[in-house]
């Protein structure tokens, strides 16, 4: 069956729909052997013969898989890395090295990842009008006082436009001897801005000291130990996609 070529790679698991037209335009595919780099071209996965970066993709796609993944720090939330970084991939099975990463995690980041092969779904939950919640739970330097934290709460402004209101609770505040005291704060955002808690922390006066997404809507990563995965189940795909029906069934 005809369909668009950036939703064909997607859903071989080549990458993200986005990224996939990234591939595209950079010249990086063929079909029947001609090169092309013109979005909306269609295809036939069963009868057209599909080569990205010289390689042909299978006939027959693979089934839609929907993982959640308790990444740690010091791995990069990307299927490849030029600089040999250690990957979301290299910490998964083998038999999940065709799924990409929906969204991102810093390096230094740990916490809550989904995973898929389904560009459709990947695209609705990276959607900004969707606004998937995510819960945080993080250190900072210091102790932020009532102020900070409200001008928190309120939105703050970056790259010239003020960050969403969003809920921020101090969970507990540590003393040492040695050091600075440090606070736990809960951060639940409704926007995927880049490196945002960060930034808003550095221009607030409490850098991160570390960083754990605890959420993803209400889906929480709590029974996973940091660098496990499991597969979400349908009733998880439906509370991230209410409206949600797999194409593959």
């Amino acid at each position: 069956m005809l369909d668009r070529l950036q939703k064909i790679l997607s859903r071989h698991g080549i990458a993200s729909r986005r990224g996939a037209e990234q591939i595209i335009l950079s010249g990086r595919v063929l079909v029947n052997g001609k090169t092309v780099t013109e979005l909306g071209t269609k295809a036939d996965p069963e009868s057209d013969r599909i080569e990205v970066d010289g390689k042909l993709l299978q006939t027959k796609a693979p089934e839609f898989v929907y993982l959640l993944l308790n990444k740690p720090t010091g791995v990069v939330s990307t299927c490849d890395d030029p600089q040999g970084r250690e990957t979301v991939l290299d910490i998964l099975p083998s038999q999940y090295q065709h799924i990409y990463p929906v969204g991102r995690l810093d390096y230094n980041s740990s916490g809550a990842l989904i995973l898929t092969n389904d560009g459709d779904f990947a695209n609705y939950l990276m959607h900004p009008r969707h606004h998937v919640a995510k819960t945080y739970e993080v250190w900072v330097k210091d102790i932020p006082n009532n102020e900070t934290i409200k001008q928190w709460r309120d939105g703050i402004l970056l790259d010239g436009k003020c960050t969403l209101p969003a809920p921020v609770d101090i969970l507990k505040v540590e003393h040492s001897q040695n050091q600075n005291p440090r606070t736990q704060l809960q951060i639940i955002l409704s926007e995927g801005r880049n490196r945002q808690i960060r930034r808003v922390a550095e221009q607030l006066g409490h850098p991160v000291l570390a960083l754990h997404r605890v959420a993803i809507a209400s889906i929480p990563i709590a029974a996973l130990k940091l660098g496990s995965h499991r597969l979400l189940s349908d009733r998880e795909i439906k509370i991230l996609n209410p409206n949600y029906i797999r194409s593959d069934i």
